[in-house]
């Protein structure tokens, strides 16, 4: 199990003696700083990244727009749950 983020609250009822009952099973909590430190593989995984979507092997859809002013907007629809996927504040 991957557990990524905390929007629904926090995971609890995991058994850690079951999961190894299971097969071996396992959890995770990925982090980004995991992947990104020092410095340069930040940099040399954002070149990656954007070098991937300049050649459109990767295609970013943005869901949502909004001028910068209404940022707070954004937030109220974000966490009211009225948003899906990307969301970009415009100047």
């Amino acid at each position: 199990m991957v557990s990524f983020g905390n929007s629904s609250g926090a995971v609890t009822g995991v058994s850690l003696g079951i999961l190894a009952q299971k097969g071996s099973l396992f959890v995770t909590r990925p982090t980004l700083a995991t992947h990104v430190i020092p410095r340069a593989k930040l940099e040399a995984s954002a070149r990656e990244l954007f070098g991937l979507i300049l050649k459109k092997k990767i295609k970013v859809k943005i869901d949502q727009t909004y001028p910068l002013a209404d940022a707070h907007e954004a937030h109220r629809d974000l966490q009211a749950r009225k948003t899906t996927g990307s969301i970009v504040l415009l100047p």
